[in-house]
């Protein structure tokens, strides 16, 4: 019984080490796209019809709700990987049971075991009622 539990936590490790590379790689994607993002973006300056400025403005917006968005990925991304680095990546926050490989692959920034994220949108949902 003891060699089976050792076999599956080498098996745990090695998705852990494959999450690990996933999540680097999208990292580095992320930031090289802010990167090219900030060297490409519209200059309305030269925009002289008050509907191209407001057109220009409405993209740069866009783009910048956006890259909030990356931002905050990137900020889990690397809570994910200092997890890694600790040992505590894939336990849940919420019980302290470890998360599904199978979970963790298909969302390697989750903090929550699928039973307690359930849990926790069930509790929004009644909360916006």
């Amino acid at each position: 019984m003891k060699n089976i539990k050792n076999k599956q936590l080498t098996e745990r490790e090695k998705s852990i080490n494959e999450i690990k590379k996933r999540l680097l790689m999208e990292k580095e994607s992320l930031l090289s796209g802010a990167e090219n993002t900030m060297t490409t973006m519209p200059k309305n300056s030269n925009l002289t019809e008050l509907g191209d400025q407001a057109s220009a403005e409405i993209d740069i917006n866009f783009t910048l709700r956006l890259k909030s968005r990356e931002r905050q990925l990137l900020k889990k991304i690397d809570d994910a990987l200092e997890k890694i680095e600790q040992g505590t990546y894939g336990t849940c926050e919420a019980c302290g049971k470890e998360i599904e490989v199978k979970r963790l692959s298909a969302r390697p920034v989750t903090t929550m075991c699928i039973e307690c994220k359930t849990e926790q949108e069930e509790e929004e949902k009644l909360r916006e009622r």
